[in-house]
């Protein structure tokens, strides 16, 4: 197809779903959230297959609908590869998950929020039920970087909700993704005190942040999702030593349970129900998850459950053009 012709226009539409399951979150985040979805052109959904983009981290899916400079939307993506016969016809869901601490990893969190119960049990049933799409063995579930986390761990546990799944980059081998960051999260928390309410007051009040700042803010939010304390501002506790950095045990174990290289163990027969997983990583991702993805990849040939690997070489940054070879081979496994 001839990239400078302009392919037939899909329609987003913008719904608002009230959320029972977010309201308890500890961070003070609204429970009514809006969800983009995308309509191809010339459907108005009713038994198209449904995919669901979970937004990476300090991103929302409100943001992928929205106009991009140099390159594409995912709406005007999904158009063009709908208009070349690549990618078949499909409703595709947006949801705004972001939160106060800069994101989301998709599982329930007492403090950030039962995030696992929105989308299964509140965001899909409204999409579904409005736009006619979707249903048991046509959901899939997509996303990069914590977003490609959250999609593996949904294929992992709700195997019996989700029928395929891509992981674009995901968080995975805990020790390598998080744990070298320890250190610079201690630095600046020792700059306020050692005090992470007022680490996090003092970033919200701006009225800029540092680059640097976002780093820290993400181990704080893995703090939140993996290991949470009732007692703690917004449930933060990290898992090692204030003042020497050493890892406390009963605290990491807490976070290692939640890495997919220890879930898979227990839920490769899921896995295997699947119509298609797909899993994939730059060569140089500056986080080091490559590392955890073949790491991954060779457990799941162990444990004979079908996939798709693929490496390639670039980084974290910049791969919406991945999508081109992921959405179809979704879109496909799901029928």
């Amino acid at each position: 197809m001839n990239h400078t012709q302009t392919p037939p226009r899909g329609t987003v539409h913008r719904i608002t779903v009230s959320s029972k399951a977010l309201k308890s979150n500890m961070l003070g985040d609204p429970a009514e959230r809006e969800v983009d979805i995308y309509v191809p052109h010339g459907h108005d959904g009713v038994g198209l297959p449904l995919l669901v983009d979970l937004a990476g981290y300090t991103g929302s899916g409100l943001s992928h609908t929205n106009w991009k400079n140099f390159g594409e939307s995912l709406p005007q993506r999904l158009d063009r590869l709908i208009a070349s016969g690549e990618l078949p016809p499909v409703v595709c869901a947006f949801p705004d998950c972001f939160t106060r601490l800069g994101g989301n990893q998709y599982v329930n969190s007492t403090a950030i929020g039962l995030w696992e119960d929105y989308l299964i049990g509140e965001m899909l049933p409204a999409v579904e039920g409005q736009f006619g799409c979707g249903s048991d063995g046509r959901r899939g579930v997509f996303g990069k970087s914590s977003g490609g986390y959250g999609a593996m761990v949904h294929a992992l546990l709700h195997a019996d909700v989700w029928s395929a799944a891509a992981c674009l980059s995901g968080d995975m081998a805990f020790e390598i993704a998080y744990l070298p960051d320890m250190p610079m999260t201690l630095r600046a928390l020792a700059k306020k005190d050692g005090s992470i309410e007022k680490f996090l007051t003092d970033f919200e009040t701006g009225p800029k942040f540092a680059g640097k700042d976002i780093h820290v803010l993400m181990i704080l939010a893995m703090a939140a999702t993996y290991d949470p304390d009732p007692e703690a501002f917004c449930g933060i506790r990290l898992p090692v030593t204030a003042d020497t950095c050493e890892v406390i045990p009963e605290r990491w174990n807490e976070w290692l349970k939640w890495d997919p290289l220890v879930m898979v163990d227990s839920h490769a027969d899921d896995l295997k129900s699947l119509k298609g997983l797909w899993l994939e990583c730059g060569t140089v991702d500056q986080y080091n998850l490559l590392y955890g993805a073949r790491r991954l990849h060779r457990k799941l040939e162990g444990l004979g459950v079908p996939h798709v690997y693929e490496e390639f070489e670039d980084e974290h940054s910049g791969l919406d053009y991945r999508l081109d070879r992921c959405l179809p081979f979704l879109a496909k496994a799901l029928g």
